[in-house]
């Protein structure tokens, strides 16, 4: 707005009568200094408009300033920066540097063809091109931080929902499997109570060591910081389907895992152990670990019939199956947010899950990861 100023010099003229048909140039400034304030205004309420109205205002002006320049010369020749500077708002790109040139050229075509003295015509072509192009270059630059912003928000939120996606996969993960062992531990205990009393307060320290170490890792996950142990979950797994009347066995070859693939194989083993003691009505369950320097393979596989496993096709017709990508037989998806949540997991560190009923029977759960072992010996069964 304050380069509104430029029309002091018209103004100077109109009020010394030095200019000829003065309503004439009266109307004409009148009128473009309507548009321009118009324009202005429009361009600071919704920054990179570019609509019918703001051309037809953009237009207006240009006739304006080419007759009063034409007409009058001299001071009036300021006209031409003002224009550039209505265009610096809202034209971008090749529009903008066809018009700026233009206006230029324009510019000193007039003040040649006047030959007035009071402005030089170089000084008003240079001044036309350069007002508009760092009005572009400020409007381009503000809408550049403006951009960045929105995008840094959208950043944000995005992390804020990653976030809450991790911390409810990493609750269910916890929970789900720590409440399933107590539960079958209590219903041990209560079996056992009246048979055998030191066996049913072995299963109640059991209960015991189970919930501390389910508050600990709880808090772990509050804080972020909690890091997976695959032993640890291989050993409480062997407890958790002891205590629900199934034999388990674990198998491991190959050399230690990276902490990362520790971590992820410790959750599918806790899931798939899990949903083994809930639904799986097995007797005996496998665990098989095998590492090496190409993949890194968990295999969790029962010999239940597993008539209330969740996502199993119970209908007969196919619904609830998904076929393998690899042309092998079809997987059979869990429902809820355990196996999916994991699959998941696995899926961005480059690995997979599969759920599907056994080729003798039972249920088996395969994740597969790139290998990356760590330094160390070999692992033997």
């Amino acid at each position: 707005m304050p380069w509104l100023l430029l029309g002091l010099g018209s103004f100077s003229n109109l009020w010394k009568g030095e200019t000829p048909n003065p309503w004439v140039g009266a109307l004409g400034v009148l009128l473009f200094n309507s548009c321009y304030v118009q324009l202005v205004f429009r361009r600071s309420a919704a920054p990179g408009r570019r609509d019918r109205v703001s051309m037809a205002l953009l237009g207006a002006m240009a006739v304006i300033t080419f007759g009063l320049a034409i007409g009058y010369g001299g001071s009036w020749l300021l006209f031409f920066p003002l224009l550039s500077l209505a265009c610096g708002t809202i034209l971008r790109g090749r529009r903008l540097a066809l018009g700026l040139g233009g206006l230029a050229v324009c510019a000193v075509g007039v003040a040649l063809w006047r030959g007035d003295h009071a402005a030089d015509p170089w000084t008003i072509g240079y001044g036309t091109f350069l007002s508009g192009a760092v009005t572009a270059a400020l409007f381009a630059l503000a809408e550049t931080v403006r951009e960045l912003r929105d995008a840094q928000a959208e950043l944000a939120r995005g992390a804020v929902e990653r976030e809450r996606l991790r911390f409810s996969r990493d609750l269910h993960d916890l929970l789900g499997h720590t409440l399933s062992v107590i539960v079958v531990k209590s219903e041990a205990a209560r079996r056992l109570a009246r048979l055998d009393l030191d066996a049913a307060l072995g299963q109640v320290a059991d209960i015991e060591s189970v919930g501390r170490q389910a508050l600990t890792e709880v808090r772990g996950a509050v804080t972020g910081y909690r890091a997976g142990s695959l032993s640890g979950e291989l050993d409480r797994a062997l407890s958790a389907l002891a205590a629900a009347g199934i034999e388990g066995e674990v198998h491991r070859t190959g050399p230690p895992l990276t902490p990362r693939a520790e971590a992820l194989l410790g959750w599918v083993v806790r899931e798939a152990v899990t949903n083994a003691v809930r639904h799986s009505g097995a007797a005996r369950c496998v665990l098989a670990v095998t590492s090496g320097e190409a993949r890194v393979r968990l295999t969790v596989s029962d010999d239940g019939p597993g008539a209330g496993r969740p996502g199993r096709d119970r209908t007969g017709d196919g619904a609830g199956r998904d076929a393998g990508t690899d042309g092998s037989e079809p997987s059979y998806a869990y429902g809820g947010t355990g196996l999916a949540g994991l699959s998941e997991r696995l899926a961005l560190a480059g690995g997979s899950l599969r759920a599907a009923p056994g080729a003798d029977g039972g249920f088996v759960v395969r994740a597969e990861l790139p290998g990356e072992p760590a330094a160390g010996a070999p692992v033997g069964d």
